[in-house]
């Protein structure tokens, strides 16, 4: 049989009014659902281990939450954590983020499950590498008629050049575009990135 360790009684204890029989429900309910689980603090909150992470909860200044660790595999690509607002009942059923005990209870046999069987979290794709950054002639061709904006480009790092260079290019028309380029050099030729507007100031 699990046993419930005295730090997460002491985690409760410590929590707001509201969150404590919330907390202590949602850890009933996992260890009825795994009566093998064992329980830790990770991250300055109560988990719960079996064979590996199964899932954990937390205890904030105006909710509660409780989360799996392989989430994505138990709930789908958006899993939704279970909710208990200080706002609201301090009974979790009929709450819209709390899908019932019943319910909850498959979700952490789910996790249970996954763990016993070694079944892995996908491994998140890595992004696509972005296209080597290019610079149109026409554009070249017009800085080096404003030698103010070609200094401030040769000194800005990557990112800041394809700011320009992608919204010159992404225009749909070519009055658009010869209308965002004009912009580009004249920002440019006063020191300024794309989106200046929006740099604090210090």
């Amino acid at each position: 049989m699990g046993k419930k360790l005295p730090a997460i009684d002491a985690y409760i204890a410590k929590s707001q009014d509201f969150a404590k029989p919330v907390l202590r429900r949602l850890r009933d309910l996992v260890h009825a659902a795994c009566p093998d689980v064992e329980e830790t603090l990770k991250w300055g909150a109560p988990h719960f281990m079996h064979k590996g992470m199964l899932c954990a909860m937390a205890s904030f200044k105006s909710h509660c939450a409780f989360g799996f660790w392989k989430g994505k595999l138990i709930l789908g690509k958006s899993p939704r954590k279970p909710r208990q607002r200080r706002d609201s009942s301090a009974e979790l059923p009929g709450l819209p983020a709390y899908p019932g005990d019943k319910l909850l209870s498959q979700y952490i046999k789910e996790a249970v499950r996954l763990n016993e069987e070694g079944v892995k979290t996908p491994a998140r794709t890595k992004p696509a590498a972005r296209k080597k950054l290019s610079t149109p002639a026409y554009f070249m061709s017009s800085l080096r008629k404003n030698m103010k904006a070609l200094r401030t480009y040769q000194n800005f790092s990557p990112s800041h050049k394809r700011e320009y260079i992608e919204w010159v290019t992404e225009a749909r028309t070519e009055a658009t575009r010869q209308k965002r380029l004009k912009a580009a050099l004249e920002w440019m030729s006063e020191g300024k990135v794309r989106n200046w507007k929006y740099v604090k100031k210090s």
